[in-house]
């Protein structure tokens, strides 16, 4: 049996950390030969999660202030666990997201909720957790099921 495909990535709490490190996932993503509209599920789901804790969980912005992700392939999709040690979700729970009925104009999106609409539409098994000090977000995105048993490396053909 093959090792689990795992990445892991750390940055720093900034907006620009955080586009950096979309772009360093997805090329660590590259040997799973995922598909762009899974690939672009990956990227919107974790922007929504980091801009979030840049905002929230770090509003101060200091240095040392950090983000760590984990994932993981498996059978069932990407598993991805999300943690930092900035402030606590308000009532210990992530907020359930506020469906958009209309697309409003760009100038007039209201902040708040819509970006926890999209995680929750677009992941499985959202927990989130407080554990001595650090904030641990768990979730699933249903891709790369097909690409579960990797292709081993092909050897050179025997001259």
């Amino acid at each position: 049996m093959r090792a689990p495909f795992r990445v892991g990535i750390s940055l720093p709490s900034s907006e620009l950390a955080v586009r950096n490190a979309l772009n360093d996932l997805c090329r660590a993503l590259e040997p799973l030969a995922l598909h762009v509209e899974e690939l672009q599920t990956v990227e919107l789901v974790l922007a929504e999660v980091l801009n979030n804790i840049v905002e929230h969980a770090y509003p101060q912005q200091r240095p040392g202030d950090t983000i760590d992700i984990r994932a993981e392939h498996r059978a069932d999709g990407l598993h991805f666990r999300i943690s930092d040690r900035g402030r606590a979700m308000p009532a210990g729970l992530p907020p359930l997201g506020r469906h958009i009925a209309e697309p409003p104009k760009a100038t007039s999106i209201p902040e708040g909720g819509f970006g926890w609409f999209l995680i929750r539409d677009l992941a499985r098994d959202v927990r989130y957790r407080r554990v001595g000090g650090e904030n641990q977000l768990d979730l699933r995105l249903a891709i790369a099921v097909q690409n579960h048993q990797l292709p081993a490396t092909k050897a050179p053909p025997h001259g």
